[in-house]
């Protein structure tokens, strides 16, 4: 699988999972960004991402949000309250910088990535409201950075005429994200299958967009294969704002990186052997040849004089049918296993 960097950072194969704390959407004010960006980073995350857009450009005055986080709600006017001012954006990302933390963000239109542009944005994420958006799409190719596309709302179809637009561009610095575009995404909609599927037909490193409450999807997520994780992130999730109550806080995201961290070790290499630390009782717990009735010197082995019980340090019970008829050099009391330095 082709591998994608992000600020020196490798994303897909065999590297460690990346994580990105999505602040944008919950902070109207430089030092809530604050308090999430330095929790964020304390928790252990990989790269903070912001959203910007205007309300101007990202929809018509009279579209509605119909979710179960906004209720009924101009989709206008909510964008409105949450769009960044450049200086706000510039703010953070110079934060970000001083606190040497990845970070960039989910422009909506092309106006929306000048001023990326202008802050050097390492990667740019494209939201599932965008994944078909081709002229948008092909415009982010030509820019040559790495892209997130998220891939929520999509069939199979649209992400590959997704990927082949970016491709046309020469760019495949590509993370496909599965993502389930309801807000919160309850567990019988998230098909994380389907994160598996765009792994096995795009040579591409896949992740997942998570909108879900708590961390067990991201956890079943990294254990499917997921190379990165999106999730909102917040400070308080009795916060003001549609976004929170979705988002992880900094304690459910320590224990989820934690979990994380300990995930390669946990699915280990793959080859089936005995575990170093089952040698000890592989020997004690396994079972053996036995002898259960008293045998003399030059008697045979028969079925009658042993059997198979534990321990398992006697000849390997798999052997059961190599020894019978066999001869024995001494004798050998009931209740001792057999060992091959008696046979003849």
């Amino acid at each position: 699988m082709k591998e994608v960097t992000i600020d020196n950072q490798k994303i897909g194969g065999h590297n460690q999972i990346y994580l990105i704390a999505e602040i944008g959407g919950n902070f109207v004010d430089f030092q809530t960004a604050k308090i999430m960006i330095d929790l964020a980073i304390k928790a252990g995350v990989n790269a903070i991402k912001l959203q910007h857009y205007k309300a101007e450009t990202i929809t018509i005055r009279s579209a509605m949000f119909e979710m179960e986080n906004t209720g009924i709600t101009s989709q206008y006017d909510l964008f409105k309250k949450y769009e960044l001012s450049e200086k706000l954006t510039s703010d953070v990302f110079s934060y970000c910088r001083e606190k040497e933390i990845t970070v960039f963000s989910t422009p909506s239109h092309q106006t929306d990535v000048e001023l990326l542009e202008k802050l050097d944005v390492p990667a740019y994420k494209i939201g599932s409201d965008d994944a078909v958006n081709l002229p948008f799409l092909k415009f982010l190719a030509k820019i040559g950075k790495p892209i997130l596309l998220s891939t929520g709302m999509c069939t199979i179809r649209e992400v590959q005429l997704s990927v082949e637009t970016i491709l046309e561009e020469g760019n495949d610095q590509l993370i496909l994200l599965h993502c389930v575009t309801n807000y919160p995404a309850h567990i019988n909609s998230i098909n994380l299958r389907a994160m598996q599927t765009m792994k096995n037909f795009f040579n591409f490193p896949v992740g997942y967009s998570d909108h879900a409450i708590g961390i067990d999807v991201c956890y079943a997520a990294a254990v499917l294969g997921a190379s990165i994780l999106e999730f909102h992130f917040t400070y308080n999730k009795q916060a003001q704002g549609p976004d929170h109550m979705l988002s992880k806080n900094f304690e459910e995201t320590e224990t989820l990186i934690k979990k994380l961290r300990e995930l390669p070790v946990l699915m280990g290499d793959g080859i089936k052997r005995p575990a170093v630390s089952e040698m000890n009782t592989r020997r004690n717990n396994r079972k053996s040849i036995v002898i259960v009735k008293d045998i003399k010197a030059n008697e045979k082995i028969t079925d009658r004089n042993i059997d198979i019980k534990r321990p398992g340090y006697g000849i390997p019970c798999e052997y059961y049918y190599n020894v019978l008829g066999k001869t024995v050099s001494r004798d050998i009391n009931a209740d001792q296993v057999l060992t091959w330095d008696v046979l003849l």
